[in-house]
């Protein structure tokens, strides 16, 4: 197909510009004066780290050049200038400060929705995610995550819900709809056992054809052929911290980098072509937490997928890849002191993450066991009155603790404050930001990016770059 013909009476002028984006006109982010000059996008890789403030991105890497002498590859990629780059305004319709669902549905159905939903409008009406659509134009598409495969931004791409919160609803969805690759946690979604209705999820993908994986090593003797259902764990996976330190964990639970690779060598020989969302979800998890060593351990975690992508696409030559997060979260940042460079060096002889540690303390704990068990976490001694603060939450005396995913009312947040005198990172909140967010694209279509965007705009710029008319 003629690019540029395709630009000019495509649906993106017509639809897209009057209603499907009624908040403003989409085309104007794009430049069509060297659409025949590129290649067409026969792959689109989308790489989230969601809930990935500018800190974050800016810690991990220092937090890697410090370690390892080299930086991260989402950097490295700025660097060597092999990028388009742009900042991105994250809005949703409801509020300037999105949830990851909105967020998502912005790129998944090109219309900015209300916090909370999935690809549902304000009188009902439903917009097609991105993912239906490129199913429909014949491509293979799936989903990897570190956190429940039915969560938000998955979703976001693939079905319409008048709620997040529907995640059964959604694990029928995905097998209703065909998808091909979905990988991550959610075992609570799909298991009889855990399941309100009863209902097994598992022999119902397993009737339609689908290979069941619950352990990484049954990840990895999937085959090509057949489509791949990976659920490895409960809810969201470990943290990668926990994860690297536990001898069962490392053995049973895959890498996101690990579920990117299997994910890309399942759909790679699809004739048409593939479509894939590769999500870092509990780097939003980690800010939510104020938990500096799940944050970043996760966010590393998520940049070795983002080489597994761009090593893919480097070869293959026609895979768009396109490396973003759908929101700020706590704004995290190494803060000005004489000993900066030493404290936040300390995160590298962290064993495990906050949530781990606090989770350990039971209300029976003395301040000296508390101190003995934060030592092992964090290689620091908490003072006896920091280890007494602690323990407070645990007697009831002290409940000021709430916070997303803090199911169990820890005290993620006076932790965390004690935690910044030995490791020099600050937060903001332990909530989502309305940060412009970084945005790296690479590959064919890369070059449609203009220096600032709207999350709608990549729901068309992906049409675009695939040439798949936005018809359904």
């Amino acid at each position: 197909m003629n690019r540029r013909k395709f630009f000019r009476n495509g649906s993106l002028f017509t639809l897209g510009a009057a209603l499907i984006n009624p908040l403003e006109s989409t085309a104007s982010v794009f430049d069509t004066g060297i659409l025949n000059k590129n290649k067409k996008a026969k792959n689109i890789i989308f790489m989230v780290a969601d809930g990935m403030s500018t800190g974050t991105l800016n810690m991990a890497d220092l937090y890697l050049s410090r370690k390892n002498g080299k930086g991260s590859n989402w950097i490295q990629l700025y660097k060597d200038s092999r990028v388009t780059n742009a900042l991105m305004d994250t809005a949703s319709a409801s509020s300037i400060v999105t949830d990851s669902s909105a967020g998502s549905s912005s790129w998944g159905g090109g219309v900015r929705v209300k916090n909370g939903v999935l690809n549902v409008g304000p009188n009902g009406e439903k917009y097609m995610p991105i993912w239906q659509k490129f199913k429909k134009a014949g491509k293979m598409a799936g989903c990897v995550t570190t956190v429940p495969i039915t969560h938000a931004t998955p979703a976001g791409f693939c079905v319409n819900n008048d709620s997040r919160n529907a995640m059964e609803d959604i694990a029928e969805d995905y097998l209703a709809l065909g998808f091909d690759i979905m990988m991550g946690g959610g075992n609570d979604y799909f298991s009889a056992g855990h399941r309100k209705d009863k209902k097994d999820m598992y022999a119902a993908y397993k009737a339609k054809g689908w290979q069941v994986a619950r352990t990484r090593q049954e990840m990895l003797a999937t085959s090509p052929g057949k489509s791949v259902l990976g659920v490895f764990g409960d809810n969201g996976l470990p943290y990668s911290l926990d994860r690297t330190n536990d001898k069962e964990l490392t053995n049973n639970t895959p890498t996101l980098a690990e579920m990117a690779q299997k994910a890309i060598s399942h759909m790679k020989g699809n004739k048409n072509g593939f479509v894939l969302q590769i999500e870092g979800g509990k780097v939003d998890w980690g800010a939510h937490a104020n938990d500096v060593g799940a944050l970043l351990y996760d966010m590393t975690a998520f940049d070795e997928a983002v080489k597994v992508a761009i090593d893919f696409a480097e070869q293959d030559k026609e895979t768009l890849v396109i490396i973003t997060t759908d929101h700020g979260n706590a704004n995290p940042g190494v803060i000005y002191g004489k000993n900066a460079n030493d404290n936040f060096d300390s995160i590298q002889k962290f064993t495990h993450t906050n949530e781990w540690l606090l989770n350990e303390i039971k209300p029976d704990f003395t301040p000296a066991k508390v101190r003995e068990l934060i030592a092992y976490g964090n290689g620091h001694t908490l003072t006896e009155d920091e280890a007494k603060s602690i323990l407070s939450h645990y007697s009831g005396l002290n409940k000021e603790e709430d916070g997303l995913y803090n199911y169990k009312k820890v005290p993620f947040k006076s932790f965390a404050e004690m935690q910044k005198s030995y490791t020099s990172v600050g937060w903001i909140s332990m909530d989502h930001s309305a940060d412009y967010v970084n945005l790296a694209a690479f590959g064919p279509g890369s070059e449609l990016l203009k220096p600032f965007v709207k999350n709608t705009d990549l729901h068309y710029l992906m049409l675009q770059a695939a040439e798949v008319e936005n018809k359904f």
